[in-house]
């Protein structure tokens, strides 16, 4: 004889406080990135799928709800997508509808891309990674979507820099080479400063279908530091990228400026109520810790600062 399994999710709680984010992480999926007249790419994608959960319900069943996220995600991901934000939209709307408890759901997604370029110098052809950032909250009022990405780059520290060009104007001085001279040369040629690898993250959170080109984003990244760095470098790409980073020095904190500046410069279409998130990291070379800075910003508010 057989017997109904108790709906243990549905009961009470013994604590009646509600959360704003229950599901699952780590789900691996295939993602494929259409493209006119072209293959699409194919990309190993992992997922965070959430949904909010009421106070008196004790879980969100997370059997049945694996298997919802698994479908929702396999029928987003079945076609290729010229955006995937649009993908990550499409599974939290599912995901919103299929739940008749929740009124949040969130999609997030992050996945490498691949870069096919040159080196700066020599000319040859090179492969670099991206990772894309994408994600979508759906509720009733809407549903918002963000997409970005985390690249790496060099920076070079302004201020032992600024040291290393005090210590070569006094030698050139003792050399009694003339003030002209010297100014000249130092212009010309940078002086020593610490470098770091750095990390920028740059994301845009708008409503709905946001005309946001990644590519676009990935390019404003690499140029907020002090200069792109390549896989592949012959001798004359690593003496490129050693001058260009050492003729751009730059602070972790205009790095994120230097991100904003690009931003309305390149994004001066989309609405007030878009969120930009800037984040620097750099990998000290000189020191144990790490720097850091970040900006979260709307549009509007970042038009205002900049008087724009």
């Amino acid at each position: 004889m057989s017997h109904q399994l108790p709906d243990v999710q549905a009961s009470r709680p013994d604590v009646t406080v509600g959360l704003s984010q229950v599901g699952v992480t780590g789900v691996d999926k295939l993602v494929k990135i259409a493209r006119d007249d072209k293959r699409p790419l194919v990309l190993m994608a992992e997922f965070e799928v959430f949904v909010d959960l009421p106070s008196g319900r004790k879980g969100i069943d997370m059997s049945r709800n694996m298997q919802v996220i698994d479908e929702t995600l396999e029928d987003a991901v079945s076609e290729p997508a010229y955006r995937v934000e649009d993908m990550c939209g499409d599974a939290a709307e599912r995901l919103l509808a299929k739940h008749e408890y929740t009124s949040t759901a969130e999609v997030r997604m992050t996945a490498e891309l691949v870069l096919r370029e040159d080196t700066p110098a020599s000319g040859l052809a090179t492969q670099g990674t991206a990772t894309i950032i994408a994600s979508a909250v759906a509720t009733d009022d809407g549903t918002r979507e963000e997409i970005g990405a985390e690249v790496t780059g060099m920076t070079v520290c302004p201020c032992s820099q600024g040291m290393s060009a005090s210590r070569a104007r006094d030698v050139l001085q003792d050399l009694e080479v003339d003030d002209d001279t010297i100014e000249e040369f130092l212009s010309k040629v940078p002086q020593p400063g610490h470098s770091q690898r750095g990390h920028a993250t740059l994301t845009v959170e708008t409503e709905g279908s946001p005309d946001v080109d990644l590519m676009d984003l990935i390019d404003i990244a690499r140029d907020s530091m002090s200069a792109r760095i390549y896989n592949l470098a012959k001798r004359p790409d690593e003496d490129h990228m050693t001058y260009e980073a050492h003729a751009n020095a730059k602070f972790v904190e205009d790095c994120v400026r230097s991100m904003a500046d690009q931003v309305l410069e390149e994004m001066d279409h989309l609405d007030d109520d878009a969120v930009v998130r800037m984040k620097q990291s750099n990998d000290e070379s000189i020191h144990q810790h790490n720097a850091h800075a970040e900006r979260e910003v709307t549009l509007e508010q970042l038009r205002a600062e900049m008087d724009r």
